[in-house]
């Protein structure tokens, strides 16, 4: 079941990318014109440019990730922290594969937020989970696990290695908190912190939650909203990213809450 969830979610997210929705109106435009059907091939050729003309000038990604921003507060008071926990996601792995070390994506501020965490809290152990795995990587893949690049950053960063737990099996947010719980097996008294994208945070801490983690606390970083009106602008690649991540966000949280018991 866990197998087929994951290939599930990782069709349904290339299916859901808005340029795949421009490309098959194009294809759709070519049959009417081949067809002689002039008006239907106008009309879609119209939507395609007007939807792309929307998607370059409007950051409408941006505001879909607000409401999912701004649910949990930023850099909550703590006075106590036993434990650390960081999904993966903040490696940019094909990079480290071909150039080695650990090297970071976008939501690299995941690691920098842990790092700094982990200084604060000297006695805190910090769990870093995933592997990494992708769809296309069902053949095999010899490079290593997210968390083990992840421990290799904060290694780095000064973190002592023997307070660092790589969980390298999980390949998404439910199996991240299961896998992860496992490892860590915290005690029902503790206080563990979850860091991950602000964004991700209301699909990941109700998910952890389900899965026994006992009272974890909320740490998001990572924001990528901003103002309603900044954005506005020519800004068509970062726009389509901003929007292609915000669909998968809400359409993969809609998809946990189907599936919670």
């Amino acid at each position: 079941m866990n197998g087929a969830f994951f290939v599930l979610s990782e069709v349904a997210g290339a299916l859901l990318r808005v340029e795949l929705w421009g490309f098959a109106l194009l294809v759709l435009a070519w049959l009417a014109l081949r067809r002689g059907r002039l008006a239907q091939a106008r009309h879609l050729l119209a939507g395609l440019i007007v939807g792309a003309l929307v998607v370059a000038v409007l950051p409408l990604g941006s505001w879909l990730l607000a409401p999912l921003e701004a649910r949990f507060p930023a850099a909550p008071a703590l006075e106590r922290v036993d434990g650390i926990l960081v999904p993966g996601g903040a490696e940019d792995m094909a990079a480290t594969d071909r150039w080695g070390g650990a090297q970071l994506g976008e939501a690299g501020e995941r690691l920098a937020a842990a790092a700094m965490l982990a200084r604060r809290f000297p006695e805190a152990r910090v769990v870093l989970l995933g592997s990494g795995g992708r769809l296309r990587d069902g053949a095999g893949r010899s490079g290593p696990a997210e968390a083990e690049v992840a421990a290799r950053f904060l290694a780095a960063q000064g973190i002592a290695p023997g307070r660092l737990l790589a969980e390298t099996g999980s390949r998404n947010t439910a199996e991240n908190a299961r896998l992860g719980l496992a490892l860590a097996d915290p005690r029902p008294e503790e206080t563990w912190i979850l860091v991950t994208s602000a964004f991700h945070m209301p699909r990941a801490l109700p998910r952890f939650g389900a899965e026994g983690w006992p009272g974890l606390v909320a740490w998001p970083v990572d924001f990528r909203s901003t103002g309603l009106a900044d954005g506005i602008g020519w800004e068509p690649l970062r726009n389509l990213a901003l929007l292609n991540l915000a669909i998968r966000e809400w359409v993969a949280l809609a998809a946990y809450r189907l599936a919670a018991p």
